[in-house]
């Protein structure tokens, strides 16, 4: 029986990690972190789109591990504030961003909006790179919401408990992660780009 390919997931985002890990593990995808590697270089995001970054991340980490990388970079995109904060959703308040910290400067800003204005979507781009640094894969996703006034839910990270699919009355942390793993921006994505992505591993 041939091992499992193995793929390399450019971030160092635990909570990105473990989402990624359970949408391709069950395909049989080894999914190897950055953390398992030495003297990875930081990626600078210098693009100015999703998928300008997201390349940026596979090739620069494909060219250095000489392994399959995929790069994968999402935000929140709020239509009140003309898309921000979009791809600086990470760090959105500032070089010491936190989760809490961006949440806070997100409501901030969005004082006084009301309900129906307060229409979102989440983003992801995903690259797949081979291991010369070439990109053979792309696909871009995203999933509409509502931002609330209050957190809820313990469930996902970032802007999670304040994103709410109003369909369903629930914020991202509120949903159990097997719904999520159907309805998110990042598992559109991949539902898109697995079944190409387990040809060319599998070549």
């Amino acid at each position: 029986m041939s091992a499992a390919p193995s793929l390399v997931i450019a971030t160092r985002n635990a909570g990105k990690l473990r989402e990624i890990r359970g949408l391709l593990e069950p395909h049989g995808i080894e999914v190897l972190s950055l953390a398992e590697f030495d003297d990875v270089p930081e990626v600078e995001e210098t693009g100015e789109t999703f998928a300008e970054n997201a390349a940026l991340k596979a090739v620069e980490i494909s060219q250095h591990l000489n392994q399959w990388t995929l790069g994968e970079d999402s935000g929140l995109m709020v239509d009140a504030l003309d898309g921000r904060p979009g791809i600086y959703s990470a760090r959105y308040s500032g070089p010491d961003a936190t989760d809490e910290k961006n949440n806070a400067k997100l409501l901030e800003e969005m004082d006084g909006v009301t309900t129906l204005k307060r229409g979102s979507q989440y983003v992801c781009s995903l690259a797949v790179s081979d291991p010369t640094g070439n990109v053979v894969l792309t696909e871009e996703a995203t999933c509409r919401g509502r931002i609330g006034t209050e957190p809820r839910g313990e469930n996902g990270f970032g802007y999670d408990p304040y994103f709410t699919i109003v369909e369903l009355h629930k914020t991202f942390g509120e949903l159990a992660p097997i719904v999520k793993k159907h309805l998110s921006h990042r598992a559109r994505a991949f539902e898109r780009v697995t079944p190409k992505l387990i040809s060319r591993l599998k070549k």
